[in-house]
């Protein structure tokens, strides 16, 4: 034995997942993969790791610094990937001619930023990305809203609400203050706004972008504005329409909230925010941002946006983007705070307990025959007390225990018993499988 022993402890801004986390952290990324393939998107995957010039300078000096950068073992300027679009672009400047376009890709993987950990935000975190490259077509933007959409649906969350919002529009306003060559700032600021407030706000703006107060007012007048999508979008058409990217930006977006309402979604799960302007620069169009109605504190727990730019970096060859990514872990913290999580540490349904080791035998040969029909079960390995085994099988959240001892196997009988309610009934061997089966699926 040392004689030291380490400290058992995580880095800050990382953290470990129990079963009882883990179990539901897989059933969201089972359920965002099973939307992304229902619209057609196919699934790549990329290195962790990237020459570190293939990520500096894309999301902007604040996440350059975030970057966990070092040299590798072969001297070069390497970081890990702090989000899954920058690859992409990379990715699609290597392969878009053999994949050809357009192409609709979904990533699952984790990323690094070391930002300052707060609720809900981590240093490591897994993103689950869907992107459409290849077009510039308002239809792809549209799409990217539906899948949002249908993803936190799928997810069983009916209280959220998607913000929109339009890059163009933005800089459209930012050109008409005279502003043009300084929108990378000045929008960064703006994305500050929930949380630094107006005040901190307007003083980044003058201090990084040379601003002056009153143009920060202005700026910040239009984007704190109230009111319906369709009021929203006159007022900024009646302010800045005569501006040719602002005036794009409003059609682009009226173009989607009709769309979108064409095709079924409540028109109150979309909303305008013209306050939005996500953080990183690459940006170029429509931009997302999905809040739960009841925890918005947490913030956008599914993100996006329209780059038509990025891959530019890499290629020649134009390629047009646009995406959004579900915040695994941050929408984990979220439910997890609002009690929304199934409360189980097993993925089996049914423990089916060791009575007697003389039988386990036909213990494992049931369990096989129920595996096989579907249903998920755990033998437990050890001939302990019947009451040890059911409060072990209640613990971790087991629904249902099977049971047979001397006396039932001679009767050809077993006992199946529903954890949460304490009642036990007896079913025959002989078709002991089937009513398993049916018990499981009806308490689905």
């Amino acid at each position: 034995m040392a004689d030291k022993l380490i400290e058992p402890r995580t880095l800050k801004g990382f953290r470990d997942y129990p079963p009882a986390l883990m179990i539901p952290r897989e059933r969201l990324l089972e359920t965002a993969r099973q939307v992304y393939r229902s619209y057609g998107y196919v699934p790549i995957d990329t290195p962790a790791l990237e020459y570190a010039e293939i990520l500096l300078g894309k999301g902007g000096a604040e996440t350059d610094k975030q970057l966990f950068r070092f040299q590798d073992q072969g001297g070069r300027d390497v970081a890990l990937r702090f989000d899954l679009t920058v690859p992409l672009a990379r990715f699609a400047a290597e392969h878009i001619g053999q994949l050809g376009t357009p192409f609709k890709r979904y990533h699952l993987a984790p990323v690094w930023r070391g930002e300052a950990p707060q609720r809900g935000r981590f240093r490591e975190f897994v993103q689950c990305d869907f992107d459409i490259l290849g077009t510039t077509s308002n239809a792809a933007d549209i799409e990217i809203a539906l899948v949002i959409h249908d993803l936190f649906v799928a997810l069983g969350l009916e209280r959220f609400t998607i913000h929109l919002n339009h890059r163009q529009i933005l800089t459209g306003v930012v050109a008409a203050f005279g502003l043009a060559e300084q929108t990378a700032p000045l929008l960064r600021a703006l994305d500050k706004l929930p949380k630094a407030g107006r005040e901190a706000v307007a003083a980044e703006m003058c201090a990084k972008a040379g601003a002056t107060p009153g143009q920060a007012d202005q700026l910040l007048d239009l984007c704190t504005l109230t009111g319906t999508n369709e009021e929203l979008l006159a007022a900024v058409l009646e302010a800045h329409g005569d501006q040719p990217a602002t005036a794009a930006g409003v059609a682009r977006l009226t173009e989607l909230l009709q769309v979108a309402q064409a095709a079924g979604l409540p028109p109150e799960r979309l909303r305008l925010d013209l306050a939005i302007a996500r953080g990183l620069d690459y940006y170029t169009g429509t931009i997302y941002e999905t809040f739960l109605t009841d925890l918005p504190e947490v913030g956008s727990v599914c993100s996006g946006g329209r780059y038509d730019n990025l891959a530019s970096l890499y290629t020649r060859q134009v390629i047009p983007g646009v995406g959004a990514s579900l915040g695994l872990d941050r929408l984990l913290a979220a439910l997890e705070q609002l009690k929304l999580l199934a409360t189980t540490a097993t993925t089996a349904p049914v423990l089916l307990v060791q009575f007697a080791a003389a039988h386990l035998g036909a213990y494992q040969a049931l369990a096989r025959q129920l595996r096989a029909a579907g249903v998920g079960v755990e033998l437990f390995p050890e001939p302990k007390k019947i009451g040890a085994q059911l409060s072990y099988a209640s613990k971790r959240g087991h629904r249902f225990a099977l049971i047979a001892g001397p006396d039932d196997f001679a009767r050809e009988v077993w006992q199946l018993k529903e954890l949460a309610t304490g009642t036990s009934r007896e079913l025959a061997a002989a078709n002991v499988v089937a009513q398993v089966a049916a018990a499981v699926a009806q308490d689905a």
